[in-house]
């Protein structure tokens, strides 16, 4: 492989053609059906379609065949077949990646906007250029540049879902739909997660699941003078702050109950302590503090665990509560939140939320009307132990294009693909990156993309696949996961 040659071909690339594509990306408002119920009707999403298929369509790849696959009733998938090159390999190599966006939210800088791509020197400002629009550009680059170079790879399947920021729930219909055309991969690569630095390639060890819903506490039937009812009537706010606290120590954040933790792994307790040195206040400086805030807590590496290994609660939605300048003296009848329950890699969300079902409306105070409304639960991801040639390769991509050697952290969010592939794919390698580093704000105000990250991840990527073949023509991608998994899982308690 000549290094500085797909360096030129993978930026000549992005520069004149993906950045533009991606420009045009952003612009579209193509919301996750969670988050825009009449997606199909808007049309938006076919319209984020459409421009990846019509550029991957225009792409000089041998072989390339793109199809739209849509089941009824469900997201659309594009599906793209590239056939493995000469001498060839039964291998098969699954790229994948997501077009839904998340929400607009507030907060965005005045000349920056979700629907409005700005680019500022190296970042492309807009909702879904990072998260994950990027995806099949980047993986196709990483193919056409293998291709220029008549380096050899395996064939390779890409897949682009679009219902990825409401919880993947399409995509098992797909992967059933299309197993047979999938193959068995031994190679997976998810281009949907973050990287701790722009500095190198990070490897994403584990994924948090989540579990969460609706909370309510309702006492009455209607709202009531406060200054009459006050003293008589418990206040709704009072009695869901009570009941939370059987789920969460209010002064410390740390989550109560032992059923929703696991025992962590040795490996990711060392791994853990090398991502805080290497990233020392950056762990917890790249988030956007006010003034005078400290984190939750002054070790790094305990930071880091919390994040990924530990389960953490956010409220992220309150209903009942009128706005301050409509508020009058009223002991409102009830009161809601959204509880969102980040849970450990290895932790059974679906069981974990039906502990926190019966932990929340269990013996209410004061015979309140207590209601949990599990909406949504999805169990997080442990990566199997890496195989010896794609440990080097990593890290030797890392070294040829970041000038660093790889790095490896957990990721707090979810990406819910993963551990259905895990199960379905039980002796594949996984190769989990991004572009998602500091300040680049996924599914927050201002979220950029910093092109020169996503141009070495393309370079990688290729580096990786074409080592994978090396691999496979010599027997050695198949099996060593599903006999290595065994060593890196850990967890504990009722819900596993």
């Amino acid at each position: 492989m000549d290094s500085k040659a797909l360096d030129g071909f993978v930026g000549h690339l992005w520069d004149g053609e993906i950045v533009p594509q991606l420009t045009e990306y952003i612009r579209i408002p193509n919301k996750s059906p969670m988050f825009d119920a009449q997606w199909a009707e808007h049309g938006y999403m076919d319209q984020a379609v459409a421009l990846m298929e019509a550029w991957a369509r225009a792409q000089p790849i041998a072989g390339m065949r793109l199809e739209i696959v849509r089941l009824a009733g469900r997201t659309p998938l594009i599906f793209i077949e590239i056939p493995g090159t000469e001498p060839a390999s039964n291998d098969t190599v699954l790229l994948y990646g997501h077009l839904d966006k998340q929400p607009e939210m507030t907060g965005w800088a005045a000349h920056l906007g979700p629907w409005t791509p700005v680019l500022e020197g190296d970042k492309l400002y807009g909702r879904g250029g990072a998260d994950d629009g990027y995806a099949i550009f980047g993986s196709l680059a990483a193919i056409m540049a293998l291709q220029a170079q008549n380096i050899p790879h395996a064939r390779c399947v890409v897949m682009i879902e679009a219902c990825e920021e409401s919880g993947s729930y399409d995509l098992p219909y797909y992967v059933d739909h299309l197993a047979g055309r999938i193959g068995q991969p031994s190679l997976i690569v998810c281009l949907d997660s973050g990287c701790g630095n722009y500095d190198q390639l990070w490897l994403t060890t584990s994924l948090r699941g989540l579990t969460g819903g609706n909370l309510t506490v309702k006492v009455l039937e209607e709202g009531v003078h406060s200054g009459d009812a006050s003293g008589v009537v418990a206040s709704s706010f009072r009695i869901l702050r009570q009941v939370l606290s059987r789920l969460e120590d209010e002064v410390t954040g740390a989550i109560l109950p032992k059923e929703l933790h696991v025992e962590i792994p040795a490996q990711r307790i060392a791994q853990a302590k090398r991502t805080a040195d290497i990233l020392g206040d950056a762990v917890y400086a790249k988030f956007p503090l006010v003034d005078g805030m400290q984190p939750m807590n002054a070790d790094l590496a305990e930071l880091v665990l919390n994040r990924t290994w530990r389960p953490a609660l956010s409220i992220t939605g309150v209903g009942g509560l009128p706005a301050l300048d409509s508020a009058g003296n009223v002991l409102r009848p009830c009161t809601s939140v959204k509880v969102s329950l980040r849970v450990p890699p290895t932790l059974n969300a679906a069981k974990g939320g039906e502990f926190l079902k019966r932990l929340l409306e269990s013996d209410p105070p004061y015979g309140a009307k207590v209601s949990f409304e599990v909406e949504k639960a999805g169990s997080g991801w442990e990566a199997p132990a890496l195989a010896p040639w794609l440990e080097h390769s990593v890290d030797a991509a890392s070294q040829a294009f970041f000038g660093a050697p790889a790095a490896y952290n957990g990721e707090g969010g979810s990406i819910p693909f993963m551990g259905m592939l895990g199960e379905k794919f039980p002796g594949a390698q996984f190769l989990i990156t991004g572009v998602l580093g500091p300040h680049s704000n996924a599914h927050g105000p201002n979220e950029f993309l910093h092109i020169p990250t996503g141009k070495r991840m393309s370079m990688c990527v290729a580096r990786v696949i074409a080592d994978h073949h090396i691999a496979s023509q010599n027997g050695l991608t198949r099996g060593v996961a599903a006999s290595a998994a065994h060593t890196v899982k850990g967890g504990d308690g009722c819900c596993d």
